[in-house]
């Protein structure tokens, strides 16, 4: 039996209208913070198209919500019910600032749970998948939906907090687990303990890793890495954010490209400096509705998540909204380095690309009118010639950015490792 064909743009657009309709009608006057916002610009909340809605309606942005909880401790005021009918908490990360406590309804959970199914099926993965959660679960919402998520899809469901590598490697060798849920950069770190410890992955039952918290998931040169250590599994893709849930998904026909979930979400593309037109192929800010999040929405979310769009309709048939190479990066993410411009993701690729690295950090030195990028390196215990691995990532960071990256060497163990998002960037004034 053939799959339904996809929604044409047509029939995206217009749906997606009805439930911003919907979902305005009920923000107003319940949701302070909105309608605050709105009455103080004089906009009415009806919409006679999406156009229009893009037109009139202001952006909202991260120090907003983060001003509006300040003033209005411990939540803020985007609160579109009493408080009594929210049933989740979570928060952000805080790694761009104080970190944004977000709060759900049982009816937006079941929302943002809906999408997390959608991202799961995409990747393949059945009821009779057994799918192993490789972190502490805390207060970030990516767990405990994608837990929640394949529950219901019915799925069996390990969790593996508090537990070390070496243990979590046994539990997924030994309870035949199939889907394992990581960032990209512990699924290295996973692969690298296993050859520590004379585990081998060769013969392993997993054959998905769904990753995200970065965006070595869509790095070619990443994706790679998790590939060869992880023989026979499939690298899956998405991506999302507290304050809005579960946005995106890989594109099955196409690795490196993702998929806005547009049934949850109204997306738009804008310049990330200014009002200027974005241009075919040009690095653009993604900005986001929720459509179904009505317990604590956001309208026109300056995400900071840059992207490229790619030519629709997409190769797999799909009209949503493509990123070509996924999440590019952040607008709070880049550096300025002698002029160059450079963002973390870049590093990444060319760290990755050069092989032979088990581990890295950049660091940042501002002087006075300049920064200086350096960066640490820890060989991998199979790099043949140390000294030609830091010539080989001179050289092609020199061909790359146009600019001499001094690199060090430092012993096995002496950097970090991360379960949650990487922090390999230090920046010193």
């Amino acid at each position: 039996m053939s799959d339904p064909p996809h929604p044409s743009r047509s029939e995206i657009a217009a749906t997606q209208l009805e439930q911003l309709r919907s979902l305005l009608a009920e923000l107003f006057p319940g949701n302070q913070f909105y309608s605050r916002k709105l009455n103080a610009a004089g906009i009415t909340f009806d919409v006679a198209s999406l156009e229009d809605f893009s037109a009139r309606f202001p952006f909202t942005t991260k120090a907003e919500l983060a001003a509006d909880q300040l003033g209005q401790p411990p939540f803020g005021t985007n609160l579109t019910y009493p408080l009594e009918r929210y049933t989740r908490y979570h928060q952000t990360s805080g790694t761009a600032g104080a970190p944004l406590r977000w709060l759900d309804t049982p009816e937006s959970w079941d929302g943002l749970v809906e999408s997390w199914t959608r991202i799961l099926e995409a990747a393949g993965v059945r009821p009779a998948d057994r799918v192993y959660f490789a972190f502490s679960f805390g207060t970030f919402i990516g767990f405990w939906l994608a837990f929640e998520s394949a529950a219901r899809l019915g799925c069996l469901c390990v969790p593996g907090g508090g537990l070390s590598s070496v243990a979590r490697l046994r539990a997924i060798l030994d309870d035949g687990i199939t889907v394992l849920c990581c960032t990209p950069t512990y699924g290295l770190r996973l692969a690298e303990v296993a050859a520590r410890e004379k585990i081998l992955l060769n013969n392993s039952p997993v054959r998905t890793l769904i990753v995200a918290g970065e965006p070595g998931g869509s790095i070619p040169t990443v994706r790679a890495r998790l590939e060869e250590f992880w023989p026979g599994a499939r690298i899956f893709d998405h991506h999302g954010m507290t304050e809005v849930g579960p946005v995106t998904y890989q594109c099955p026909a196409r690795p490196g490209v993702l998929h806005v979930i547009e049934s949850a979400y109204y997306a738009e593309i804008v310049h990330p400096d200014g009002p200027d037109p974005v241009q075919p192929g040009q690095t653009v800010e993604l900005v986001l509705t929720t459509l179904a999040r009505t317990g604590s929405p956001v309208l026109r979310y300056r995400t900071g998540d840059l992207v490229k769009s790619a030519p629709q309709p997409c190769s797999c048939g799909r009209h949503e909204l493509a990123l070509e190479g996924g999440i590019l990066g952040r607008t709070d993410d880049m550096i300025v380095v002698r002029g160059v411009n450079v963002y973390p993701s870049a590093v990444e690729e060319l760290v990755r690309a050069c092989g032979g690295v088990s581990e890295y950090r950049a660091e940042i030195t501002r002087a006075a009118t300049l920064s200086e990028l350096t960066l640490q390196i820890e060989p991998a215990p199979d790099c043949p010639d140390s000294a030609a691995l830091v010539r080989k990532l001179e050289t092609n960071f020199q061909s790359a950015f146009a600019l001499r990256v001094p690199i060090q060497l430092v012993p096995p163990g002496t950097l970090p490792r991360f379960e949650m998002k990487a922090k390999r960037w230090v920046v010193r004034s």
